[in-house]
């Protein structure tokens, strides 16, 4: 098969041989005399893409080849074992020692023969990155073809399905609307909405929609990625087209919930978008911070509105209809003056009546701390709860789709459920816990393949991982972060800079070290919430600021897709602001979990 398509990825393969029991993934680089790094990475993602997500290519051998045209290998090198899943680590060849080498695998392996009718019709079933899919998405993919359709799963294309026919019926009946969506973390609720803003993209369509994000590092990430994938492909048809230009309408498409907020504030009409779709809107502000802010950056020492109701109300503008999507995580609070998901519902019981409310069943559960407020409106006649609005299974992680669950019992110090539900994660996703930084940098580094990303998170409170050279007031851009290669020093592969949970949220890597610090402690009855300010630890002991730290070691705890490093330091006797039972009983807990240590 030649140019074959990968959708997830957005590129072709230039040739797959299907012999006997293997699957050769052939990479031709004309006119090159040298194995580069970034092509021997790109053979072996195309290697990994089939293993991980293409159904009948599971089970089978698969063996990576990198050919340059131009390149002379005096004595091929015998190839290396595969590893555990039977992907042999890349090969570089020339054109004449390709043949020979594709003999050599054959005669060193075994298995069952390959249907290449079978293989063919085989069923993709991708588990993207958030980036991979926005690119995918706003290259023409749908989202369909990127994400999970089997039955473990809704698939995502159900919950876009429904939102956009609530977005037609509020046309029709020129109905006001709202939406909220929940899901597990991972399990593409972002997806969702890049979608829905993707399908709607035209401005002169009174479907028009915008998606809008508080998390200021994920739209910068999510703008500069697809921006860079445009002017790669523009460049690769021979067309001049400046970075500039492509940004400013990415950045239509993709906006920062502030910016939408204060172009109302200046314009009195309705804005040009009938629909709008908040990510995390659990993260809006509350009145409190909302009014500070009014009142100090924007000059309005008399504002009246929290920011859910300020929202909801520049789309009431409209005099014929209007959709808000709410995209929900439970237990995503991180930070002063998030209002959760309840300012949204109060909102709408005080001051829009009218508006048709569409609910995912699963926003009364616990973590969403909403019981209080669903209570107002639940006598409401135009209240609606729907199953299909809820995303309950991580996409994040193809490998293991129970880590959200086992995070959330083990934050909350239920030790027997959490042995149950590692049990079930670890046979596919990796969880190991050390007390040595430099072995949890080897151990990603050893685990990764090909570019799989990995990278260091830590608390934005971990003040005391100073002499492990981690310090988290160094300046860090997430762009670079995410996006730079291996041979950039501001990227997460140099493990040197490091990523609290405000940079991470939303986003994902690969393999991810988690550096657990002092801020978080636990004991037998709870855990024990620090925050360090000059010389010393003080305890926190405001019950918003106690929930935002626990969320910031949820939010980092299920950042990766492949598997994670925990690391506890053993602290230093000599250090009054280290001791070692600081962190002892953190590592103790996590051991008696059943973490494997190294």
């Amino acid at each position: 098969m030649f140019e074959y398509s990968i959708p997830r990825m957005g590129k072709r393969i230039d040739v797959v041989i299907l012999i006997k029991h293997v699957i050769f993934v052939l990479e031709f680089k004309v006119g090159e005399i040298e194995f580069k790094s970034k092509d021997i990475d790109q053979v072996y993602d195309y290697a990994l893409d089939l293993k991980n997500f293409h159904e009948p290519s599971h089970d089978q051998f698969i063996v990576p080849i990198l050919i340059a045209t131009k390149a002379k290998v005096s004595s091929p090198c015998s190839p290396i074992p595969p590893a555990y899943d039977k992907i042999f680590s890349p090969i570089n060849s020339d054109l004449k020692s390709l043949e020979g080498i594709m003999k050599q695998i054959l005669d060193l392996s075994t298995g069952k023969l390959i249907d290449p009718k079978v293989w063919k019709e085989g069923r993709y079933c991708p588990t993207p990155t958030i980036i991979e899919a926005a690119l995918a998405l706003y290259n023409g993919h749908s989202v369909e073809d990127i994400s999970r359709s089997d039955a473990n799963a809704i698939n995502l294309s159900t919950t876009s399905d429904k939102i956009t026919k609530i977005i037609q019926i509020s046309k029709e009946k020129h109905q006001k609307s709202i939406c909220f969506v929940t899901g597990v973390p991972g399990a593409g609720k972002t997806l969702v909405g890049l979608n829905i803003a993707n399908k709607h993209s035209d401005e002169s369509n009174d479907l028009y929609s915008v998606f809008l994000s508080g998390n200021g590092p994920l739209v910068q990430v999510l703008r500069e990625a697809i921006t860079r994938d445009k002017v790669r492909q523009e460049k690769e048809r021979g067309l001049k087209i400046t970075k500039g230009a492509v940004m400013r309408t990415v950045k239509v498409r993709i906006q920062n919930v502030h910016n939408f907020r204060d172009d109302c504030l200046l314009r009195p009409g309705p804005p040009v978008e009938h629909v709008a779709i908040f990510d995390e809107a659990q993260r809006a502000w509350d009145l409190d911070q909302t009014q500070k802010f009014m009142k100090q950056k924007k000059g309005h020492p008399n504002f009246k509105k929290s920011e859910p109701e300020f929202l909801i109300s520049c789309l009431d503008r409209h005099s014929d209809w209007a959709v808000v999507i709410c995209l929900v995580g439970g237990g995503q609070e991180i930070n002063t003056g998030e209002a959760g998901i309840g300012e949204w519902v109060d909102s709408l019981d005080r001051s829009f009546p009218d508006w048709k409310i569409y609910i995912s069943s699963k926003l009364t559960d616990s973590e969403y701390c909403t019981e209080r407020e669903l209570s107002k409106i639940k006598f409401r006649d135009n209240v609606q709860y729907d199953d299909d609005l809820h995303l309950s299974v991580s996409m994040r992680s193809f490998r293991a789709e129970n880590v959200s669950f086992l995070i959330k019992k083990l934050l909350d110090l239920k030790p027997d459920e959490s042995r149950e539900a590692l049990a079930k994660v670890i046979k596919n996703y990796p969880i190991v816990i050390t007390r040595d930084l430099s072995i949890a940098k080897n151990w990603l580094r050893t685990h990764a393949r090909g570019s799989e990303r990995y990278g260091i998170v830590v608390s934005s409170q971990a003040e005391r991982l100073k002499p492990y050279a981690i310090d988290i007031k160094s300046p860090m851009d997430p762009v670079h972060w995410f996006l730079e290669g291996k041979e950039d020093v501001r990227s997460s592969y140099y493990l040197e800079d490091v990523a609290t949970e405000f940079h991470v949220q939303g986003l994902e890597l690969d393999w991810v070290c988690v550096t657990w610090d002092a801020d978080f402690r636990y004991s037998k009855t709870c855990w024990e919430h620090r925050s360090f300010i000059g010389s010393r630890w003080y305890h926190i002991k405001m019950s918003k600021r106690m929930n935002y730290l626990k969320n910031a070691y949820r939010v980092l705890l299920t950042r990766a897709r492949q598997g994670m490093v925990v690391v506890v330091p053993k602290g230093e006797i000599a250090d009054p602001t280290r001791q070692p039972d600081f962190y002892d009983p953190t590592y103790q807990y996590l051991k008696d979990i059943g973490f494997q240590t190294i």
